[in-house]
């Protein structure tokens, strides 16, 4: 065994054992605490200049003033220009994306996923400028968009940029890439439970204390910082605790199930624009500007439909809107919204997302106990749930958007109702189906590795085929070369039964080839070599590290400390271990009856996991 394996691997049943532990975390982690703090205050601050530059480019474009303050373009007056503004931001947004990055164009997140999943965690300096750059010039020239998109993506391309100053893995950049676009979610809306679900439903692809500690870390930053940056108070706050009859949760639930088929409708007819677009004979350079001319017409018809449109929301709360209104604000936000998405531009998505899904609600509630405002808030996170099926994400969002702790068990019923739909509609959501397009795949169904419950000794094959120490290098060609069918490789013992080393195939055909002295023995042969093996007691996923590291498809299994063989594990054996995990998911036994055993699946091929 070389010195390297024998430093990482004990010979020892005690040090083995001392090595497992519920978590994997170890000191690194508060590391990326620290780094967190820094990342946290980074996205605080990109977040508040984004606000502040769609503040800056809504006052210019539509109003013809220098000012920060917030303004909506709905207080414009109607005319041409409704028209020619939002096509001229589109226009600029096409030329920057064609000249600047082609990764500004669409809502962030799955920007975010596919650097996360493909990347490397890597994002690209130009697109933490160009990001909030576009998104404010769309947004402010009357784009239906949220801030959120956006900052996720530039909070994102912070954390990545700064972990990139250091010598840190991959899945350490992944962690600060998240907790930056965490902490810009948490200072826009002040949501830090949210943001963190977020993070763990949709970004960080795992749950672990590496990279959940660091991300509340930067999320607690963001809160801490946001009342120097925005308004304390909850964004819409609702104070009203839901009063409802016996029947209300079942009502909440078929809320739900409608939020749902609103999500996969509007999924649907999103990516079906994206297909009409690809379809013009003309580069997608000018499709955010034809996006652009339909946002304007939109905005002649309900100039509420334009913008982020924040205060649409607390109205729809607040029930201070109309039947008339809330349903041409629904035709014309979902008509627009759609259409200038699918054209490439850049915006985020779950700002229309709630006034779509409020929209809906409010209607409903017309019909329904309570009031429309508390329908409006469920409609809103179900909507929120099924198209980014993420239903604790939609939970804990909106309690935390009103303050309301007491809407939490209605809330969790129509976000789980909503998540039910759209998982068993649609086999992409919002955020994937863009990823799948340019040809990745990606799941994102948490699970234990079953490599990560098995032990060695449960897979292992006890009784081995060996070579002994004292063949002769003749001997072990002639063994090698014959006719007999033979494994491609044998542990070689001595008279104890100790592993001596593994010979091989291609160590035939290099004594073949090269010539070895006569007379010389496997154990001589093979004495200088360093040889990978495993322990009984050791998890499987540290023997399948090891083997692939060292490209070896079989190793002999021996006693701490003694190196006596007791097994072997093949890669046929590590195979048993996924079939075994897959065979628990798809059998079907009554315990209380006849249990008939799936066919192709031997009673003698099991395989314990233990855990």
């Amino acid at each position: 065994m070389s010195a390297t394996e024998s430093r990482h691997f004990p010979r020892n049943d005690h040090s083995l054992e001392s090595r497992l532990g519920d978590f994997s975390a170890d000191p690194r982690v508060l590391v990326l605490v620290a780094m967190a703090l820094v990342v946290g205050c980074g996205g605080a601050g990109a977040a508040w200049f984004l606000v502040k530059l769609i503040a800056l480019t809504t006052n210019i474009a539509w109003f013809g003033r220098f000012s920060f303050d917030n303004s909506s373009p709905a207080d414009a007056a109607l005319g041409l220009w409704t028209v020619v503004i939002p096509a001229l931001g589109g226009l600029i947004i096409g030329l920057m994306a064609r000249f600047g990055s082609e990764k500004i164009r669409g809502h962030g997140i799955p920007e975010a996923i596919e650097a996360i999943l493909i990347g490397g965690s890597r994002m690209d300096p130009k697109v933490a400028l160009l990001k909030p750059l576009s998104s404010a010039i769309s947004i402010g020239s009357g784009g239906p968009f949220g801030a959120e998109g956006p900052i996720i993506m530039t909070g994102g391309a912070l954390g990545s940029l700064f972990a990139q100053c250091f010598s840190l893995s991959a899945a350490e950049r992944k962690t600060l890439l998240v907790a930056g676009a965490a902490a810009g979610m948490t200072a826009i809306f002040g949501t830090p439970l949210a943001a963190v679900a977020l993070a763990v439903e949709l970004l960080l692809f795992e749950w672990k204390p590496r990279s959940f500690i660091p991300v509340v870390t930067a999320c607690a930053v963001a809160i801490g910082l946001r009342p120097l940056l925005f308004a304390p108070a909850p964004l819409f706050p609702y104070t009203r605790i839901p009063d409802l009859p016996w029947w209300g949760l079942i009502a909440c639930a078929l809320v739900g199930i409608v939020g749902g088929l609103q999500s996969g409708l509007c999924t649907r007819c999103l990516y079906a624009g994206e297909d009409l677009f690809e379809r013009l004979p003309i580069h997608w350079m000018w499709w955010p500007a034809i996006g652009g001319v339909f946002v304007g017409l939109g905005g002649m018809i309900e100039p509420r439909a334009l913008g982020v449109g924040y205060d649409v929301i607390a109205d729809l709360i607040n029930g201070q809107m109309t039947p008339h209104g809330v349903v041409m604000l629904l035709w014309v936000k979902a008509a627009i919204w759609i259409i200038a998405l699918a054209s490439g531009t850049s915006g985020g998505v779950l700002a229309p997302l709630l006034i779509l899904g409020g929209a809906l609600g409010w209607i409903e509630g017309l019909w329904l106990p309570g009031g429309t405002g508390i329908w409006a808030i469920i409609g809103m996170a179900a909507m929120m749930s099924g198209t980014m099926r993420a239903p604790l994400t939609g939970t804990l969002f909106a309690i935390e958007l009103t303050g309301n702790i007491h809407l939490m068990v209605p809330l969790l019923i129509a976000t789980t109702a909503a998540y039910a739909v759209t998982v068993l509609l649609l086999k992409r959501s919002i955020l994937t189906e863009k990823i799948s397009r340019r040809g990745q795949h990606i799941t994102r169904e948490y699970s234990i590795d079953p490599l990560q419950l098995a032990r060695v000794a449960d897979v292992m094959v006890r009784q081995v085929d060996t070579l002994p120490a004292t063949m002769a290098i003749e001997e072990a060609v002639t063994f090698f070369t014959g006719e007999t069918k033979r494994h491609r490789s044998y542990p070689v013992v001595d008279s104890q039964g100790h592993v001596a080393g593994m010979v091989d195939r291609s160590d035939v055909l290099r004594w073949m080839s090269q010539g070895v002295p006569e007379h010389r023995t496997l154990d001589e042969v093979l004495s200088d070599a360093s040889s990978i093996v495993g322990y009984p007691g050791e998890i499987v996923a540290d023997l399948v590290y090891r083997m692939v590291s060292h490209d070896v498809g079989r190793v002999p299994i021996v006693e701490p400390g003694t190196r006596r063989l007791v097994g072997l594990v093949a890669r046929k054996d590590l195979m048993r271990v996924r079939a075994a995990s897959r065979r628990l998911d798809l059998e079907r036994q009554s315990f209380f009856g006849n249990s008939v055993r799936k066919p192709g699946a031997p009673a003698n091929d099991e395989v314990k996991l233990s855990g």
